[in-house]
């Protein structure tokens, strides 16, 4: 069987932010959102079921979780049913491996879900669980933990690097909660003055409070077909997934790749062949969502995605390049900073946000966009996940 094309077709997502609802609920709202985007399909059109989650098994103490969401949501998918984990892009993750089922034959209809619930009664818990998302025997124990010194360390070296400055960090917060504000869906709804920002009490110097995305509870869901199959469930513009990538060098802080904190040499190969497979390059790149755990990630993503040189990110940012009417807009909706990140959940609202802006109906739109790119980083800044996609295959 020849390799077919594949399309996302739809999707929703619960509310993000701090939630007394249960992992099982903000699925369920996920998923119902989902349906109502396409209002063409059935339950019952899905085979396949990728559930993307790290915390499922610490938190509200699911393990399995797959099956049950299938279950809780009523679809029953007989061709694959299995969870997703690779933290910060295990929505990435699951959406190129349920590509790769549709690809080759293994299912035709295959519904992508992901999401956390992070808040718990005591919230020292979250913190202490988020040890477990590095090396556990080598770095954990010497506090090489997140959200603080490992980006801040990275933000320190771009700065001795290359003369970057608070205010250029602070500028990637502004416009992120400028455009959460605008979306119902966001945890952050209020904007904040740059000012603000620069005031706002330190996390990790020079890491403030507006630096660092949040602790977030919630989920999306979005749905991937073949081109034939999108026809008949939605009127929508199909949007493809051209190209995607995923590469990691390391494990623990001591193997990092690069020359620094600041060098990120994973994310230039996984942009190398993303690029190559999607057969795209960067001055083709419409719009864009980066993996703005932190504002110093943002930064660097854009220079090594190739929108602007090493070492200019900073300047780049200032100039409003990142901003709608720039040179590439950068996290339309909001990004981590201001919708908030419940792990599992986040690459599957980056593609979302993205299949939008190039149907034309995003909230914020980006007049024109024909191509558009999102990227996570996971862990200790040890994968780097790209995916492509355009409205041609």
């Amino acid at each position: 069987m020849s390799e077919r094309q594949v399309c996302m077709i739809g999707g929703g997502m619960s509310q993000w932010g701090r939630r007394s609802a249960s992992l099982v609920d903000v699925v369920q709202e996920a998923a119902k959102a989902c349906f109502d985007d396409i209002p063409g399909i059935k339950r019952k059109d899905i085979d396949g079921f990728l559930f993307a989650s790290s915390y499922c098994g610490r938190n509200p103490f699911q393990v399995n979780a797959a099956p049950v969401m299938a279950e809780r949501i009523g679809i029953k998918p007989l061709n694959m049913c299995s969870r997703v984990d690779t933290l910060c892009a295990g929505g990435s993750s699951a959406i190129i491996l349920a590509a790769g089922l549709v690809k080759a034959g293994m299912a035709d209809v295959v519904a992508v879900a992901g999401g956390e619930k992070l808040y718990t009664p005591q919230m020292w818990e979250a913190y202490y669980s988020e040890m477990a998302s590095i090396d556990h025997d080598w770095d954990a124990p010497h506090g090489m933990g997140l959200p603080g010194p490992f980006f801040a360390m990275t933000a320190k070296d771009h700065m001795k690097r290359y003369g970057t400055k608070k205010e250029h960090l602070a500028l990637v917060s502004v416009k992120a909660r400028r455009a959460a504000a605008v979306n119902p869906k966001a945890q952050f709804q209020k904007e904040v003055t740059l000012e603000e920002v620069m005031k706002a009490r330190p996390i990790v110097p020079p890491l403030t409070l507006f630096d660092c995305c949040p602790i977030t509870d919630g989920a999306s869901m979005t749905i991937l077909t073949t081109p034939d199959r999108a026809k008949a469930f939605s009127n929508h513009p199909l949007v493809y997934i051209r190209g995607t990538a995923q590469a990691t060098r390391h494990s623990m802080s001591a193997n990092w790749p690069g020359e620094d904190l600041a060098d990120w040499v994973h994310m230039r190969t996984a942009v190398k062949r993303a690029y190559e497979v999607a057969r795209v390059k960067a001055s083709d790149i419409d719009v864009a969502q980066t993996h703005d755990c932190f504002t110093i990630s943002e930064l660097i993503e854009a220079e090594e995605l190739g929108f602007c040189k090493k070492g200019e990110g900073g300047p780049f940012i200032a100039a409003g390049q990142t901003d709608i009417g720039g040179r590439i807009p950068i996290n339309t909706d909001g990004g981590l900073l201001g919708v908030g990140h419940p792990f599992g959940g986040t690459g599957i609202r980056q593609g979302m946000e993205i299949m939008k802006q190039l149907q034309g109906r995003a909230t914020r739109q980006v007049k024109g966009a024909k191509i558009g790119l999102t990227h996570n980083l996971s862990g200790l800044n040890v994968e780097h996940t790209v995916l492509v996609y355009g409205l041609e295959p």
